[in-house]
């Protein structure tokens, strides 16, 4: 179960469809309420008078509030995510990506899973105080961590807040393992501590590459790296001895599946060693939202991308059965597979090794008792 944050307090809701102009740059098109909450907003076709000169509407801005949640290592028992502890810095993610299967959360905090989940976002600053209490807590057994399992650790708050650094610097401090998700190159920053924790086969690192069309990434993660910037993110951890791996994620059919065997040489020719992908997941909200965001950005093709869902989930928009949310099933969810199966052989790709469990050591905290001996 994650660790629960405080609720935010109650705020005027935004509109459920913003003005156009008011959401350049956002993913989502709309502010739809979550799955919990008893009413639901929709605008009237008179809310808004498009057409008057003096209509200007402010640009959505992006607000941060502080989480004040006690702990700060998740914990799952999911049979098929290899990992049973996870670190979320952020709440809700600036990227914007309208795929992204972590914006349901923001409905447990009363907020709309579209706009507000990528502009009204929540901080953990004492995030790296906490993991250090947590690891020193008697009886705490050393497994990976995972950071960006549901929001970016790298994403644009990052670079001022720097609370993913810190969690890093604490990580190596206690010789703890980590393995990181991310579509950010600002995760290039933390070479420094990434190459330590490497010498010590104490990391691994995952890039997400949706697509190389920099303009339909633009379109889906609107304020993520450009796929250029992914790829020399690669390479420069890949040069600084960092383990490093790319995911094709997700695979969205008929949007971005062509590009399968591309991602996967671009990402070797960079430096990965490692490759995963998962199939398109729309659970709860996103299928509204993804399904808004497909008439609007490519209405030619939504049904075709809606039909070939289907097909890989028993016919329906989402199937969150464990062992096949990821991957799907049916004729296409195969093929998919088989094809990402061969490239990633014919290229050598390989399991980015396991990193280490057994260098765990907490070091001398102030008031610590010294050894007699």
């Amino acid at each position: 179960m994650a660790p629960r944050a405080a609720r935010p307090s109650p705020t005027t809701p935004r509109d459920a469809a913003p003005h156009p102009d008011s959401r350049r740059g956002r993913g989502a098109i709309t502010n739809r309420s979550g799955r919990f909450e008893k009413e639901s907003r929709v605008l009237g076709d008179n809310a808004f008078d498009y057409h008057q000169p003096e209509d200007e509407p402010d640009p959505l801005r992006t607000t941060v509030a502080i989480d004040t949640t006690r702990t700060i290592i998740a914990r799952n028992d999911s049979p098929d995510i290899p990992f049973d502890q996870s670190i979320n810095p952020y709440r809700g993610c600036e990227h914007g990506c309208i795929y992204c299967f972590a914006r349901p959360t923001h409905a447990y905090l009363g907020l709309s899973p579209g706009l507000d989940f990528e502009s009204r976002l929540f901080a953990k600053p004492n995030a790296a105080t906490l993991v250090a209490q947590e690891l020193r807590a008697p009886g705490y057994r050393c497994r990976l961590i995972a950071l960006g399992t549901n929001t970016d650790p790298y994403q644009p708050i990052e670079k001022r807040m720097r609370i993913t650094r810190e969690i890093l610097q604490v990580l190596l401090a206690f010789r703890h393992p980590v393995g990181i998700v991310t579509k950010s190159a600002l995760i290039t920053r933390d070479i420094d501590v990434l190459a330590a924790l490497a010498e010590l086969r104490l990391v691994r690192v995952a890039i997400s590459v949706t697509t190389l069309d920099a303009a339909l990434a633009r379109r889906m993660e609107p304020r993520a790296a450009t796929p250029l910037r992914r790829l020399g993110a690669i390479r420069a951890l890949a040069a600084a001895g960092v383990p490093v791996g790319v995911m094709v994620a997700p695979v969205i059919p008929s949007l971005n599946d062509h590009e399968i065997e591309r991602i996967l040489a671009a990402a070797s020719e960079a430096g990965a060693r490692g490759a995963a992908y998962v199939l398109l997941r729309l659970p709860h909200e996103i299928k509204d939202l993804f399904q808004e965001w497909l008439q609007e950005q490519v209405p030619d093709r939504a049904q075709r991308v809606l039909r070939h869902i289907r097909e890989a989930r028993g016919g329906r928009l989402n199937d969150p059965t464990f062992g096949r949310r990821m991957r799907g099933q049916g004729p296409y969810a195969d093929l998919i597979a088989q094809r990402f199966r061969q490239a990633s052989a014919n290229l050598g790709f390989g399991s980015l090794a396991q990193p280490r469990h057994d260098l765990f050591l907490p070091p001398p905290a102030s008031g610590d008792q010294l050894p007699l001996l």
